[in-house]
């Protein structure tokens, strides 16, 4: 047998003779390096792709004194596509007047001088601030229902809550986006505005469900709150047919499951516009919204069902 001295000497030849083959380099320093190589190249790999650095929203002043129309025409199309929430209803799916495929001055003659129209315009620009201001006052055919209120929202009132300034910049940027002439007057004696960049994003999210239903344009096409609309399924019993799951699931994927009769139009990314908040917010108002005559009805059902157990 090999004496302890013999082993360590053995132990020590064949620990030479390994780093002598791979030429005198200890294995565990070149797997070392191999791991400091390629830290240092992917190091360099991120450093080399394009570096996107967030920004906070940024506040714009605009000095009504040196505004000028062309930039209050601008103003009036980041509002539309914006804060307005107008393209959530006027857009191709049929829910609104696709108004960024009208040209709006010759649509808004046609409106004034139709012998349905109630309203009080005489002029495009008259007739523009009347459809947000009063919307009921003219509810364009085939666009919900006739003597009963427009599905579209009072949008200088909460929560959408436009100043006259943004919606004359709104009129303005209507006028001419097809190549008319602005008759609305720029600004001059109002107080300065002040607009947030990409306002629709930076948005506060609602604060009731009531808000959220509002701001997202859900009555707009379903019944629900005091708004009649028959574009969607009614939502005022919506909890009494569909589960919690159910009801999340339309609004996050409403493609998934189409209501017998009512046209796929619902867009796809409706919730990628919504907060989690204001989603839950929503999905738990409609969870509660249920047909109460007919729950008190299976109560009394229930009670009569255990009254007639008891007797038994």
């Amino acid at each position: 047998m090999m004496t302890i001295e013999e082993t360590k000497m053995e132990n020590e030849h064949d620990l030479r003779f390994i780093n002598q083959q791979q030429g005198g380099i200890p294995v565990f320093l070149k797997v070392l390096s191999f791991m400091v190589l390629m830290v240092l190249v992917f190091t360099g790999i991120a450093n080399l792709l394009p570096q996107v650095e967030g920004q906070a929203p940024k506040d714009v002043k605009v000095d009504l004194g040196a505004l000028t129309m062309g930039a209050y025409i601008a103003m009036g199309e980041s509002l539309f596509k914006g804060k307005g929430t107008c393209t959530l209803c006027h857009n191709n799916l049929g829910r609104a007047p696709d108004i960024l495929a009208l040209n709006m001055e010759e649509t808004a003659a046609e409106r004034i001088s139709s012998a349905d129209y109630q309203g009080e315009a005489k002029d495009s620009e008259h007739y523009f601030h009347e459809s947000m201001v009063a919307p009921s006052k003219y509810v364009v055919p085939g666009f919900g229902k006739a003597g009963e209120p427009s599905p579209m929202p009072t949008i200088n009132k909460a929560p959408i809550g436009l100043t006259e300034i943004e919606m004359g910049a709104i009129i303005a940027f209507l006028q001419t986006k097809d190549g008319g002439e602005a008759t609305i007057e720029l600004p001059t004696d109002a107080p300065a505005l002040t607009e947030t960049v990409d306002s629709a994003e930076v948005a506060k999210p609602a604060s009731t469900a009531a808000e959220a239903l509002a701001k997202y344009g859900c009555t707009a096409c379903h019944t629900v709150l005091d708004s009649p609309a028959a574009i969607g399924p009614e939502l005022k019993t919506v909890g009494s047919r569909s589960s919690k799951e159910e009801i999340r699931n339309s609004i996050v994927n409403p493609a998934a499951v189409i209501a017998t009769g009512f046209p796929p139009i619902m867009p796809g990314d409706f919730a990628d516009k919504m907060m989690v908040k204001e989603l839950d917010l929503i999905v738990a108002f409609l969870v509660n919204s249920k047909d109460a005559k007919r729950e008190q009805t299976t109560d009394d059902e229930s009670s009569t069902e255990i009254d007639t157990k008891g007797e038994k």
